[in-house]
């Protein structure tokens, strides 16, 4: 099973930066089981349509959620596990060369010659998302519940696939 875990987000915009510095810390951390590649792809959307493109099983997401996102609690620092599915994405919508709007890559994935793999988006509510660098408290407090949430998921996925035969 071939499973990318994805930060994104823009590290210059405060919370924003949430994605990035989870996949930092996974990545540091290591751990995680075979087969799983965990990258910081910032706002790079394009190149993470392009990763998608080479066949990924699992996609685990990692970003900041905006509370009207989440249909509970928008309280700063909160996390939420979203599943997305196929009815969720915007095939229409414009891929950004220079930004990231994981819907929009998501969504144009298919007609670039790919399949939208297993998704889910690990969030957390932002508090601030204006100019700055570095995470509010109460987001920073919520990253080690994220790489526990990523986990999770890791296990709870690569545990339901059958040994490959060689």
């Amino acid at each position: 099973m071939t499973v990318l875990v994805a930060g994104v987000g823009n590290m210059f915009m405060r919370d924003d930066g949430f994605g990035p510095e989870v996949a930092r810390r996974l990545a540091s951390e290591g751990g995680l089981p075979p087969g799983v590649e965990v990258a910081d792809y910032g706002i790079r959307g394009m190149h993470l349509a392009y990763d998608l493109l080479t066949g990924v099983d699992l996609l685990i997401l990692v970003d900041a959620v905006p509370p009207e996102r989440t249909e509970q609690d928008g309280a700063p620092g909160n996390l939420r596990v979203l599943r997305i599915r196929s009815e969720d994405l915007d095939a229409g919508a414009a891929l950004d060369p220079h930004g990231m709007d994981p819907a929009a890559v998501l969504g144009k994935l298919r007609s670039l010659g790919g399949e939208v793999p297993v998704t889910y988006v690990v969030g957390c509510v932002p508090a601030d998302v204006t100019e700055g660098i570095g995470l509010t408290p109460s987001v920073s407090a919520a990253v080690p519940a994220a790489m526990v949430a990523v986990v999770d998921l890791l296990t709870q996925h690569t545990s339901q696939q059958p040994p490959k035969q060689t």
